[in-house]
């Protein structure tokens, strides 16, 4: 089993607002997680991301693997 950067939905119907979370690979999207590192909210112009980097940045020295969406996320925020 792998860790995972990734977003979890949240919010309500046609509003999406996503959490970071560092999750288990096979847990399910909106399931349990590991802990929140940050969120994103796609609504907004421009989209605001908020991300803990000491975090992030801490899992993936431990092996955590960012999704391509969390990977974009994070290059857009210079990380």
């Amino acid at each position: 089993m792998s860790v995972k950067i990734r977003l979890a939905r949240c919010g309500a119907k046609k509003k999406p607002f996503y959490r970071i979370v560092i999750a288990d690979s096979e847990a399910p999207r909106d399931g349990k997680f590991l802990e929140l590192v940050g969120t994103y909210d796609s609504l907004q112009d421009p989209a605001a991301v908020t991300i803990k980097k000491d975090r992030i940045k801490y899992w993936m020295e431990n092996g955590a693997i960012p999704t391509d969406t969390v990977r974009s996320l994070l290059k857009k925020q210079d990380f």
